[in-house]
């Protein structure tokens, strides 16, 4: 038997086809990275630089 592993919303892998936000501090627009796959709902900063900016 083979174990069935739940997946989370994939997403396509077409770079002009990923989905972006606005990032809070900044203003300016980021898109999605595969290390953002679990928690995308959350990420809310562009990068640890506006992160620490807050």
């Amino acid at each position: 038997m083979k174990k069935q592993v739940e997946k989370t919303k994939t997403f396509p892998k077409k770079k002009g086809m990923l989905p972006t936000k606005i990032c809070v501090v900044c203003g300016r627009p980021f898109e999605w990275r595969k290390r953002w796959e679990r928690n995308w709902e959350e990420v809310r900063y562009c990068s640890d630089r506006c992160r620490r900016a807050r």
